[in-house]
């Protein structure tokens, strides 16, 4: 317990130097402050670089890889004992690709509780034509309904609807860069051929941008089924299999549950796109790093005040040490003064951190989907300010209250 006698002690020393008081506070005030704009600031930038990422990656793909025994290649073998058959050039036979019953590996993974979405898609690599105009690009045959719900795609097209895929199937949405290149706009017509020679025509009723231009320039939507028949496949025929979980970041957690319930290849972002996670990483711990140095030099010019303090006031201690206080009440007394500045300056840190945060969010910033600056406000970061910012004073103060606390009042009343 802090004897009442010691708290007024070292109000008294506060108060007496009010101009030095201000500064240690200031000091905590600005560490605390920038700790909280510097997390939120990469916190923003992480939490749009990861809504910009998902709104075309799903958490977790399943699809059929190649194998990894070579079991799809022609290769050297022998005939009984007495005849070798070397072919010098293996070449690759005909292999499965697709998932042939993608409602069976639904079925096998939907009871798991993680999982909030599944899409079915049919991936194709096709030629779009528009008269002399031709674009190897990409067409994914998607459920309208099932590929809102994992990506909220509806919000990228800007022109036509999204959800009219739904009912026509001799309709596509296409990226606004592939529109542009085949000098098409909407309602126009546009030839579809598979790497088989199949040729449909399709009218456009829907220009997406995504800011994105693996999708915006090369990349095309039709009603799954329409993508089925242009290479002749069934009604549960899919060459991928999206899916997303309520933790995006527990998602390899949920890929290795998965794969105890299928032979398909079962992916997880962080797998396909190590370097999204990396870079969200390294963008935290360099936040942590500037924050805490910030804390850090705070602390100095705190001890330095505290430690100015001691000398200024040592005959004083020397009294109340002679006046029967122990090492322990001196301990005390600067330490209720170095908490008294780390209360005071976290509580204002931590006002003008979110002042200065409110501000920089207002900041125009027109790349991408970006109007502002993106700054994100979590309770954690100004509770882990404020912890930061009492350990730092506290450690602080402790220092010169310890030498304090060891005066000899004999020694320093002589002088």
């Amino acid at each position: 317990m802090i004897r009442q006698t010691n708290f007024q002690v070292a109000f008294a020393h506060l108060s007496s130097r009010v101009k030095q008081s201000l500064v240690a506070m200031l000091s905590v005030t600005f560490g605390i402050s920038m700790y909280i704009f510097m997390n939120g600031f990469m916190t923003g930038v992480n939490d749009v670089q990861n809504e910009l990422a998902f709104s075309a990656l799903a958490h977790v793909r399943i699809y059929r890889d190649l194998p990894k025994d070579r079991s799809n290649l022609l290769a050297s073998k022998y005939d009984e004992e007495a005849t070798l058959i070397n072919i010098r050039n293996p070449k690759t036979i005909q292999y499965t690709t697709g998932i042939r019953n993608a409602n069976e590996v639904i079925d096998a993974i939907d009871h798991l509780p993680e999982i909030t979405d599944i899409a079915t898609q049919v991936n194709l690599n096709v030629f779009f034509r528009n008269g002399s105009a031709k674009i190897n690009g990409l067409t994914a045959g998607v459920n309208a309904n099932d590929e809102e719900a994992l990506f909220g795609i509806s919000e990228s097209v800007i022109e036509g609807s999204w959800f009219d895929l739904n009912h026509r199937s001799d309709g596509i949405i296409m990226g606004v860069g592939l529109a542009k290149k085949l000098s098409l706009n909407l309602n126009d017509n546009v030839q579809v051929s598979t790497a088989d020679g199949v040729t449909r025509n399709f009218e456009i009723i829907g220009i997406l941008e995504t800011t994105m231009a693996g999708v915006d320039d090369m990349k095309a939507f039709i009603q799954i089924n329409a993508a089925r028949q242009l290479i002749s496949k069934n009604r549960s025929y899919a060459t991928d299999i999206q899916v997303n979980v309520a933790d995006f970041e527990a998602a390899s957690a949920v890929a290795a549950k998965m794969r105890s319930l299928t032979d398909l290849k079962v992916e997880s972002w962080i797998e396909s796109n190590g370097q999204l996670d990396a870079g969200n990483e390294l963008r935290n711990i360099i936040a942590l790093a500037v924050s805490f140095t910030i804390l850090l030099v705070a602390g100095f010019g705190i001890y330095n005040i505290m430690n100015m303090t001691v000398n200024e006031k040592i005959k004083e201690i020397a009294i109340l040490k002679a006046m029967g206080f122990e090492g322990s009440d001196i301990v005390q007394i600067f330490l209720v003064q170095s908490i008294i500045i780390g209360i005071i300056g976290g509580i204002i840190g931590m006002l003008f951190g979110a002042a200065v945060s409110v501000v920089i969010n207002q900041v125009p910033f027109q790349v991408a989907s970006l109007e502002t600056l993106p700054m994100s406000y979590r309770a954690k970061d100004y509770v882990a300010a404020f912890g930061f910012g009492l350990i730092t004073t506290f450690v602080a103060g402790y220092l010169p209250a310890k030498k304090a606390s060891k005066v000899d009042p004999v020694t320093i009343i002589r002088g």
